[in-house]
């Protein structure tokens, strides 16, 4: 078969595989537990002037 050829056999083994759902996983959902902590910082214009700063020294 030269390269390119339209291969029946593994167009109907490529489509199979491509239809399958594996279904062998762990589907349990995992529990986290703990804190979730940030700071507000600094204001919205602190941070923008500060954007561009950053954008002008480029």
């Amino acid at each position: 078969m030269s390269m390119g050829a339209y291969d029946e056999h593994e167009h109907e083994r490529r489509e199979q595989k491509s239809t399958t759902v594996d279904t062998d996983f762990d589907d349990e959902r995992t529990e986290y537990r703990g804190s979730v902590e940030f700071e507000a910082g600094e204001s919205t214009e602190a941070l923008l002037d500060q954007f561009q700063e950053i954008k002008e020294d480029r």
